[in-house]
């Protein structure tokens, strides 16, 4: 029987046994790399400042709180009533408008650092700042919305979250009332144009009457007709519906004359316009009306914000479990190079 050829082993092959003996004839290294990566991960695990979440939750309004928004609006005013869904809108803006974070920035966040960190760039700080404070669409709502706050201090956490987002609601309830007010002032103008516009027209219409009645008077001087002519009483309401335009004369000298004196006398037209009254009640409706702030709210919150009692990071026991893999890690791989630099020095001597 023939010998199978023997095929010599590599030096430069490692088995896994042999690979195992090395890592424990090198066990020392193992110890002396990975304890101290596990106790820096330990100290800082221990040693790292805490980091604490608050958060507050925001909802859209109820009907109830806008109702005196829409007073004055809806049936025939031609103005659209506002639903809860806008209102929401604009406190949901204001909470991601540049103009708020920006004020909330300079007038709380700069002044609760020390003065050494005001004195770095600006730039950096707002970027440390959009860190620490962030508006985001909470988890399974598609209105819900969640102002969060990461900080070292869980008390001031809490109170800037519900100060900021009481500094949006001010910024978007004053923008609806505004606009409200807005809406009632045009309407309140637009009412006032019409009213002018048919003021004129009954002005013009007076003209108009006074000259047709002074031509008719001229006519009925003509014919020497002071009073209307005695006619039978059949034919009495027939002719009395037909004096007017070319036959106005017929209504005599005297009464034309009279009517054109009142009107000529007339100093307002107002009695004489239909539906001025009620419209001029409108305007100045529209134009006094007033809001109590204090009834309209932009928003709802959901639940109360409370103070966490447990920090979101250092995450202590993950950081050691990484810093135990890693020391162990970097340990093996020192015993191993270890074990082949003694075994191939061994092999050259």
């Amino acid at each position: 029987m023939l010998n199978e050829p023997q095929h010599p082993r590599r030096d430069d092959e490692i088995e896994l046994f042999d690979l195992v003996h090395g890592i424990w004839r090198q066990k020392l290294w193992v110890g002396l790399v990975a304890a101290p990566i596990l106790a820096v991960g330990v100290a800082y695990a221990l040693m790292a400042a805490p980091v604490y979440e608050a958060k507050l939750f925001v909802e859209p309004p109820t009907q109830n709180d806008i109702a005196q928004l829409n007073f004055g609006r809806g049936g025939d005013s031609g103005l659209i009533p506002l639903t809860v869904k806008e209102v929401y809108e604009t406190h949901l803006q204001a909470l991601q408008s540049e103009a708020v974070r920006n004020k909330f920035f300079r007038d709380v966040y700069l002044p609760s650092l020390s003065d050494e960190r005001r004195r770095g760039s600006r730039d950096a700080l707002y970027s440390d700042f959009n860190r620490v404070l962030t508006v985001a669409p909470a988890k399974g709502s598609s209105t819900r919305y969640a102002v969060t706050a990461t900080m070292h201090d869980p008390q001031q956490a809490t109170k800037w979250v519900g100060a900021f987002n009481e500094l949006a609601a001010q910024s978007a309830k004053r923008k609806v009332l505004e606009s409200n007010r807005s809406d009632m002032l045009i309407k309140a103008d637009n009412l006032q144009s019409q009213i002018s516009s048919e003021k004129n027209s009954a002005r013009k219409e007076r003209e108009d009457r006074i000259a047709q009645l002074k031509e008719a008077l001229v006519v009925a001087r003509s014919v020497g007709l002071e009073k209307p002519p005695l006619i039978s009483e059949p034919l009495s309401v027939q002719v009395s519906a037909a004096m007017g335009g070319s036959l106005t004369y017929m209504r005599g000298s005297k009464a034309l004359e009279a009517e054109i004196a009142t009107l000529e006398a007339r100093t307002s037209d107002d009695p004489f316009i239909n539906g001025l009254r009620p419209r001029q009640e409108k305007i100045t409706f529209y134009r006094e009306f007033k809001l109590d702030p204090s009834v309209i709210r932009v928003f709802e919150q959901d639940g109360e914000v409370e103070l966490p009692d447990q920090p979101i990071k250092p995450k202590k026991s993950l950081i050691v479990i990484i810093s135990l893999v890693l020391g162990l890690g970097a340990g093996l791989l020192t015993a191993v190079v270890k074990d082949l630099w003694i075994r191939r020095r061994a092999s050259v001597s």
